[in-house]
């Protein structure tokens, strides 16, 4: 049986592999383990493993998480990737180091008022729905430079990107058409704002596609934790 060490080291191969197949460095694309619905021991095996940078779903568990770890592993770094209603902004503008889902203006704002002036600014990504699924949040890509602009102006809040959940279970064709659209727009977006570098697409599945299409950073869950609880 493998273990979250095997697993991690596994990953970290994968993405290097996918980085120098498309010429990148491999240092160019950061690992983000997603611990949703996972104990705080297995986050504490891969920590101990190295790994730092852990992505949450859920307001409620990722704060909790955070709590129970934050003062003996301080330099893990909390990325919320889930969907955020407006009345639970507070609990992610004050314990979180990052926002991956921020798709309207709403959200920014209360994200920008309720970052406590001792943290630094929270550092966002804008929500793309590149595949233009109605099941799926996110902005439409004529809207992302426009909610940009908002996002830049709010003195608590860092642009780093964009993210994205691209289409499951299409075909090689439709899936490299969005990773590309999403690339384009993407590097539209480092052009005007300095503090943009990041775009956060690719999990398990499919990260050798997303590396190859530009992303910095992978969601990777169910290949270092196991199947969702």
């Amino acid at each position: 049986m493998t273990t979250i060490t095997d697993r991690l080291a596994l990953a970290q191969y994968r993405i290097s592999q996918a980085a120098k197949n498309s010429l990148r460095e491999p240092d160019e694309v950061k690992l983000l383990a997603v611990s949703k619905t996972k104990p705080n021991s297995q986050i504490i095996d891969a920590y101990k493993a190295g790994q730092r940078l852990f992505g949450e779903n859920y307001v409620q568990e990722a704060e909790a998480k955070i709590l129970s770890l934050s003062a003996d592993y301080p330099d893990i770094e909390w990325h919320f990737i889930g969907p955020l209603q407006s009345n639970k902004t507070k609990i992610i503008a004050s314990r979180c180091d990052w926002m991956h889902t921020v798709d309207r203006q709403k959200i920014a704002l209360r994200l920008n008022e309720q970052r406590p002036d001792t943290l630094q600014p929270l550092n966002v990504c804008i929500q793309v729905n590149i595949s233009q699924e109605a099941s799926k949040s996110g902005v439409n890509a004529v809207d992302v430079l426009s909610l940009a602009q908002q996002i830049d102006a709010l003195p608590n809040l860092t642009l780093r990107g964009l993210m994205a959940i691209p289409s499951a279970h299409v075909d090689s064709h439709t899936a490299t058409e969005e990773l590309a659209a999403l690339q384009q727009l993407y590097q539209s977006l480092a052009a005007q704002y300095s503090s943009v570098d990041t775009l956060s697409v690719g999990m398990s599945n499919d990260l050798e596609l997303a590396v190859a299409h530009g992303s910095t950073m992978v969601r990777i869950g169910s290949a270092i934790f196991g199947a969702r609880d």
